[in-house]
């Protein structure tokens, strides 16, 4: 069964709204009131404000620019594809491109015309403040994302937890049967999920913090820290007792994968996990210098994927 967007509502609500006020005020081409809304019916709150702005600014930009050229030369196709050399170029100039496709109706409109009169201005006019305002006044309803983001962070966690786990697993028995699915599952939620966040942050135009927004950042990073783990991980030769404490340390990080601030307690046990280390004796070749290198490596990883959950707790707070 397919699902009817927010956005297709407020469109199929808003273009007949704008058709019937432009009607009602007995405006010359009112059809294109309903253009206007269907064009400025955006996503977010803060998108549909540009798309309004964008489009306004660029119409009268081409209202006047029309009105000057049809006067001066002639109401002819040639004097159209004029305008449309000069405008083009001058929305480009201003970044307001957006708003292009609704100054050519509204130039083709005044071509149409053939007489460029103050009656026919206000008329535009009136036509842009119609489509432009239903499209806004829609727009102010956003249905909230944060039941999709609760979801997804959950969902991420979940990931988290099951690839800490497998590490773990790993490290405990040396079984190399886990296939890493988890992975590919959590880059696509965090990209899910930071499009979600990005557009939370649009339909909230007074806040710019958004704890979403920092909070999958976070794990965004941390993420690729996992990824610079896993080849670290199958390098290491450790002894009975190494590979222990840092499976021990792994399973327990993934019983404990949550929004919470638990980094303090985990980054004390690793700073006893390196004192362990650091207590053995040092490597007599070259060999067992590298193993015991990439050891260490994996303990830096581990303290900055420790460090980034830290740092998010204090900028949340």
């Amino acid at each position: 069964m397919f699902k009817i967007g927010s956005r297709t509502i407020k469109t199929a609500i808003g273009a007949p709204i704008s058709i019937f006020i432009a009607q009602l005020l007995s405006l010359e081409n009112f059809i294109s009131a309903g253009i206007l809304t269907i064009l400025c019916i955006k996503v977010t709150r803060r998108r549909s404000i540009l798309s309004a702005w964008y489009r306004f600014y660029a119409c009268v930009i081409g209202i006047i620019l029309s009105g000057l050229i049809f006067e001066l030369i002639a109401y002819t196709p040639l004097a159209v594809g004029l305008v449309l050399i000069l405008f083009i170029p001058i929305t480009v100039m201003l970044k307001i491109t957006e708003g292009v496709i609704t100054s050519s109706v509204i130039i083709l409109h005044i071509y149409g015309a053939e007489n460029f009169t103050v009656g026919l201005v206000i008329n535009e006019l009136i036509l842009l403040i119609v489509g432009l305002g239903v499209a806004l006044i829609l727009n102010l309803y956003m249905p909230s994302l944060e039941s999709d983001l609760e979801g997804v962070q959950k969902e991420v966690e979940k990931n988290f937890s099951a690839i800490l786990k497998e590490i773990a697993h790993f490290l405990k028995t040396g079984d190399h049967s886990w296939t890493g699915v988890e992975f590919t599952k959590v880059s696509q939620l965090l990209e899910e999920a930071n499009d979600l966040a990005s557009r939370d942050v649009e339909n909230h135009l007074l806040r710019s913090h958004h704890p979403y927004y920092h909070y999958f950042h976070m794990r965004q990073k941390q993420f690729e820290i996992l990824e610079r783990m896993l080849p670290l991980i199958s390098r290491i030769h450790a002894t009975e007792d190494e590979y222990y404490y840092i499976g021990e340390l792994f399973e327990s990080l993934s019983d404990h994968v949550q929004p919470k601030n638990t980094a303090i307690k985990y980054l004390e046990q690793l700073k006893e996990i390196r004192n362990q280390f650091n207590q053995e004796p040092l490597p007599s070749d070259r060999k067992a210098f590298e193993e015991r290198a990439n050891l260490y490596l994996l303990l830096n990883e581990i303290e900055q994927y420790l460090i980034l959950k830290r740092s998010y707790k204090k900028s949340d707070i």
